[in-house]
């Protein structure tokens, strides 16, 4: 789809919005085959520059996995990032 396209290339161009947006495109397989690993890197790479949501859902993703600590971790710092 046109959107994918657009948000890679944005992403290339270091948009995190575009990294977030693509994450959950692949973690969900919406518009994309699901690629769960794919969808987590992006959202790793957003929340490395500071993209709350993507940290509060590299949270869920980890809670979903079963790893509550590292949830744990993710959801505190998304907190203190301002996430309600």
């Amino acid at each position: 789809p046109r959107a994918i396209e657009l948000w890679t290339e944005a992403a290339e161009l270091g948009s995190i919005r575009a990294h977030h947006m693509l994450g959950v495109a692949y973690y969900n397989g919406d518009g994309v085959q699901e690629d769960k690993p794919r969808g987590i890197c992006h959202w790793q790479q957003a929340a490395m520059e500071g993209h709350v949501q993507s940290r509060q859902f590299l949270g869920i993703a980890q809670s979903y996995n079963g790893n509550y600590e590292l949830a744990l971790q993710h959801w505190m710092i998304s907190a203190k990032m301002g996430c309600e």
